[in-house]
């Protein structure tokens, strides 16, 4: 019996990338809907159930992703909504890539140190930093997330959306006024990360060169500039003025084996809902 993964995709046009790794990890049939709401999401999901016996549904799992984070979790609120008795798939949300990519560079962060006790600095408010922000808490880390410093973005900037969503996460966000006062934040801290948007450098070479205590630093950012100057893309844990840097391809080639084995897990059984922990975890025996 084939193995098929519903892909719903908050978007217009579903992820090209979450359908090609989706097949690459070994799915036989891929179902890809686009611009799926929560209201929508019940009946695609209840219409596969009835194909299939309860004994069948490993054979079936929902893959639910888009940009959008907060649409993606309704959307997956609404695929479970769906389960009744033994009617019910496993399921996995990864919108924006978020959960992956935070599990896996934690995951590798955590795998050269004890995180437990170390202060942390997340720098950015986007979803990876506010999942990363999250997975350093549940590690033990004493983590301050930070907003970029307006003067990083020029004429381009907004208030952050993520300072809503932090703090609707437990988490308690600084909106550092000057590039000044972040460094100041950065003071005693052990692992920083930056997790800016594309084209914005988060920290000077600098800044994070001439700071005693920084230990371990990891760049979300793939593009130029970096978000983090002097730490190239492909670090993966490389020394670099006597610290470990961890760069944005090094954590995306290893977010790549993890995002397959969640897709993987999924057929394991019809009762896996994979979010951030969830993801973790997978991640954690990966990397």
């Amino acid at each position: 019996m084939k193995k098929v993964l519903i892909q719903l995709d908050t978007d217009p046009q579903p992820s090209a990338f979450d359908s090609i790794v989706a097949l690459d990890a070994d799915v036989d049939a891929l179902l890809r809907y686009g611009g799926v709401s929560a209201e929508a999401a019940p009946e695609i999901v209840r219409d596969a159930f009835f194909t299939r016996g309860p004994g069948e549904l490993a054979t079936i799992a929902v893959w639910v992703g888009g940009s959008n984070v907060p649409a993606g979790e309704a959307v997956l609120a609404a695929v479970q909504g769906a389960f009744f008795g033994p009617f019910r798939v496993s399921a996995m949300l990864d919108s924006n890539g978020a959960n992956t990519t935070a599990a896996t560079a934690v995951a590798k962060l955590a795998a050269v140190r004890e995180l437990a006790g170390a202060p942390a600095v997340v720098v950015g408010l986007g979803a990876v930093g506010v999942r990363s922000a999250t997975l350093l808490a549940r590690e033990g880390c004493e983590v301050t997330v930070a907003a970029i410093p307006a003067s990083r973005f020029g004429d381009d900037y907004r208030t952050p959306r993520g300072l809503a969503v932090a703090r609707e996460m437990g988490l308690d966000p600084v909106e550092p006024a000057s590039e000044e006062e972040l460094e100041e934040l950065l003071d005693g801290a052990a692992v920083v990360l930056a997790a800016g948007p594309a084209g914005v450098q988060v920290l000077s070479r600098e800044v994070w060169s001439t700071n005693p205590t920084i230990e371990l630093l990891a760049d979300y950012n793939a593009t130029e500039p970096p978000g983090l100057e002097g730490v190239e893309a492909g670090d993966d844990l490389v020394e670099r003025e006597g610290k470990l840097v961890l760069g944005a391809i090094a954590i995306g080639g290893r977010k790549m084996k993890v995002h397959k084995a969640c897709l993987r897990r999924l057929f394991e059984s019809n009762e896996e809902i994979l979010e951030v922990d969830g993801v973790y975890e997978i991640a954690r025996q990966v990397v």
